[in-house]
C-alpha cells in the first residue's frame, strides 16, 4: 500500500522536521500533516514546503480527530526523546513518551484507514552494563538501565506498540532502534558531552561506542514510511568507537574520573550547553552498547551511508570543534574536581 496521507510526531525537531520536508517533495503524497505542540523553526518550515503544521499535542485525545478527519493512512511516531535533558524536564518528557504513545496508539486503533505505523525507538532498550552481550540483535531481552530514564520509556513505548500490533494486525508497523545520533545538526546530551573542552570519563572504563549519522536516521525513517517494512530493525553505522578514541578524534582532553563524581563534572563546565549525567548515561558511558544490523541491511534492505567513524568524524568536522583548553582554565577545573573528590570521599566514609 502507497502512503498517500502521512502524520508525522515530534516535527518541531530536526529529525522528524527533515522527514517531513522530504516527504513534501514526493508528488505521491497527497497530503503531510505534522504534529507538534511546538512550531519548527522558520527555516525548517520554510523546507517543510506544502506539508501541514498543526500545534497539537498527543497526549490529548483530539489527536484522533486529526488522524479520522484528515483520513491518514501512515503514521510516523517520531516525538519520543530523552532531550531536552535535565532533571526539571523528567516528568514531562516521561509523560510525552508514555502517555502520548497511548493516546496517539488508541487513535491509530480506532481509525480503519490507518495501515502502516513507523516507531522511532532507541538501541537504549537493551540497557548497558557489565553482564551484556558483546552484540546486541533485536531478539534480546530489554532490560533498560535504569528503573526511571529514557530507556524505561523506551521499553514501556515498544510494549504499547506490541500490544497495538496485535489487536490492528492489518497495520504494518515498523520499529526503528537507533543508536546515539551524531551529525553537524544534532543536539543531544552525547553530542553536547562530545563538545565539552574536557571530557570526563569513568576510570577505569573504556565503552564502546555505535553511532548513527542523522542522514541514514532521516533515509531510514523515510523507507519505512514509503515502503512495507515490517519488523523491529536495529539501526546502526558499521565499526565501532571506544570512548577514548572519540575524545582524541574530536581533539578533547579526557579526564578519567570516579563513576561517582561523573554526574557533578556536568556542573563545572560554567558557560556551555547542560550535560546532564543521568543513569541512562552513565551506564553507557561505563560499558558501552553495540547491536547487530544484519536484519537492517537483509531484511529492510539499507546499509548506512556512514560508518560509526566517518558519522563521528563529520560530526567533529561540522562543529569546527578545536582544542580549546589553557593552562589556567585547566587548572581551575582540577581544582574544583579536587574539592568534589574530597566532599565525595568524606561521604563514602562517613566522615
Amino acid at each position: 500500500m502507497a502512503a498517500k496521507v502521512v502524520l508525522v510526531t515530534g516535527v518541531g525537531g530536526q529529525l522528524a522536521g527533515s522527514l517531513v520536508a522530504r516527504l513534501a517533495t514526493d508528488p505521491d503524497i497527497e497530503r503531510i500533516i505534522g504534529v507538534d505542540t511546538v512550531a519548527p523553526s522558520m527555516r525548517l518550515l520554510e523546507r517543510m514546503g506544502r506539508a501541514e503544521f498543526v500545534r497539537a499535542d498527543i497526549r490529548n485525545p483530539l489527536i484522533a480527530k486529526v488522524i479520522s478527519n484528515a483520513k491518514v493512512d501512515t503514521v510516523v511516531h517520531a516525538s519520543c526523546t530523552a532531550h531536552p535533558a535535565g532533571p526539571g524536564r523528567r516528568t514531562a518528557i516521561k509523560e510525552m513518551n508514555v502517555i502520548g504513545t497511548m493516546q496517539l496508539l488508541a487513535a491509530c486503533q480506532r481509525s480503519p484507514q490507518v495501515r502502516r505505523l513507523v516507531v522511532k525507538s532507541t538501541a537504549a532498550v537493551y540497557g548497558a552494563s557489565s553482564r551484556a552481550p558483546a552484540v546486541f540483535d533485536e531478539d534480546a531481552n530489554l532490560i533498560p538501565a535504569s528503573s526511571s530514564g529514557y530507556s524505561k520509556d523506551a521499553v514501556e513505548v515498544e510494549g504499547y506498540v506490541r500490544g497495538f500490533a496485535r489487536r490492528r494486525p492489518d497495520v504494518d508497523v515498523t520499529v526503528a532502534r537507533f543508536t546515539n545520533l551524531i551529525g553537524p545538526a544534532v543536539d543531544t546530551v552525547l553530542t553536547r558531552y562530545f563538545a565539552l573542552p574536557v571530557t570526563p570519563s569513568v576510570f577505569g572504563s573504556d565503552a564502546r561506542m555505535q553511532l548513527l549519522h542523522s542522514d541514514d536516521a532521516l533515509a531510514v525513517l523515510e523507507r519505512a514510511t514509503l515502503t512495507s517494512k515490517p519488523g523491529v530493525f536495529n539501526v546502526a553505522g558499521d565499526g565501532v568507537l571506544t570512548l577514548s578514541q572519540a575524545i582524541r578524534r574530536a581533539r578533547r582532553v579526557e579526564l578519567p574520573v570516579p563513576k561517582s563524581v561523573l554526574p557533578m563534572t556536568g556542573r563545572m563546565f560554567r558557560g556551555l550547553p547542560l550535560v546532564d549525567f543521568s543513569a541512562d548515561q552513565l551506564q553507557l558511558l561505563s560499558f558501552g552498547r553495540v547491536v547487530d544490523t544484519t536484519r537492517l541491511k537483509r531484511d529492510f534492505g539499507y546499509t548506512p551511508g556512514y560508518t560509526t567513524g566517518e558519522a563521528f568524524d563529520d560530526y567533529v568536522t561540522g562543529r569546527a570543534l578545536r582544542p580549546t583548553v589553557n593552562v589556567s582554565w585547566l587548572r581551575g577545573l582540577e581544582r574544583r574536581l579536587g574539592s568534589v573528590r574530597q566532599r565525595t570521599g568524606d561521604a563514602d566514609t562517613g566522615e
